[in-house]
């Protein structure tokens, strides 16, 4: 065989090669996605993420999810926790639920409200009295049509747990009308009620991230928060301000969400215990709440935080009002949301 034909031949078998080694790799690629999209053998080990610490409630509710899941589907399902942002901010974590990188998220309605208006709900200042008044929200059908409303966004809205209502903390004095938040700086969390809300009072409101709060506090950057009490300890903000007024102004929840991607592979029966399992997971997080507002209470009292109630809001009532109508011109379920609890 002469020199030519050699090169010639040596060349065909390399493209040969080549050809078959892509191909091999084409299957490869095509197993594993398949094995991804349909679960393998059935089994999962799923994601969730949330921001708070794991001595929160939240946390303890997805610990409680995880096990209905294991239970409910004979070990086939389980779930890896991922807590105090440690796979991100909430902005992060929603691009994560988009592309299933991650399957469920614990978060907070006050980031989703700037994403969805009617989740604004929730946040409408004094409608509740008590954290048990707001649970009895949850399976409203206002509630129901505000996850569905995630749908858009690549989400499938599961359920809303709670950590309780929202009161005021501040280092110097209570708060029994809008005139002793005058010329204050007060920690708020980012959401458009919630903004408005105190932009309408004499106080100076200041959106932070939580991993913020406890150093301004401590330097006098801000005078108080709202907050409820359940991060309140866990966080232990009462280190640096000590008078907490429980003003029950709002109620806190965490919207449950999964992602659409990681959803949609799964079976309708395996849907179903999936939801099953949350709300188990919930019905057990929400009585967890609010056993925890009377102990979480008690031990801020025990450390030495002053503690006093809101009894009178009628030096509120024209903030409440234009809040409330402001907002129910925005969204109908906003407005039947506010009929119903009232």
């Amino acid at each position: 065989m002469n020199l030519k034909r050699k090169k010639l031949l040596l060349v065909f078998i390399a493209i040969v090669g080549m050809i078959l080694l892509a191909a091999c790799g084409g299957n490869e690629s095509e197993d594993s996605a398949a094995s991804s999209d349909e679960g393998g053998d059935g089994n999962y080990t799923f994601k969730v993420s949330h921001v708070v610490q794991e001595s929160h409630v939240w946390h303890a509710t997805a610990e409680k999810f995880g096990e209905e899941l294991e239970a409910l589907s004979d070990g086939r399902m389980n779930l890896e926790i991922y807590p105090a942002s440690q796979l991100g901010m909430e902005q992060d974590m929603v691009q994560q639920l988009e592309t299933g990188s991650i399957d469920f998220g614990f978060l907070t309605n006050a980031y989703m409200s700037t994403r969805e208006t009617s989740l604004n709900s929730w946040f409408m200042p004094f409608l509740f009295n008590d954290l048990e008044q707001a649970v009895e929200l949850r399976s409203s059908e206002e509630a129901k049509d505000m996850l569905a409303s995630l749908e858009t966004q690549g989400l499938v809205g599961l359920d809303f747990a709670f950590a309780g209502n929202r009161h005021i903390l501040m280092n110097d004095g209570f708060v029994n009308s809008p005139e002793d938040l005058s010329g204050k700086k007060v920690r708020i969390i980012g959401s458009p009620a919630v903004q408005s809300f105190w932009e309408a009072t004499p106080a100076g409101p200041t959106a932070m991230p939580l991993s913020e709060v406890y150093t301004s506090l401590q330097t006098g950057v801000i005078d108080g928060m709202d907050i409820d009490l359940d991060a309140l300890v866990t966080e232990k903000y009462y280190e640096n301000a000590e008078y907490l007024t429980l003003t029950n102004h709002a109620t806190f929840p965490t919207v449950i969400v999964m992602s659409q991607e990681s959803y949609s592979k799964l079976s309708e029966e395996d849907q179903q215990i999936v939801r099953t399992a949350l709300s188990k997971a919930v019905d057990w997080g929400i009585e967890e709440a609010i056993s925890r507002e009377e102990s979480n209470l008690q031990t801020l009292i025990d450390e030495g935080v002053q503690v006093e109630e809101l009894e009178d809001t009628s030096s509120f009532e024209s903030i409440i009002t234009e809040v409330k109508d402001d907002f129910s011109g925005q969204s109908d379920i906003i407005k039947s949301f506010i009929e119903s609890a009232e």
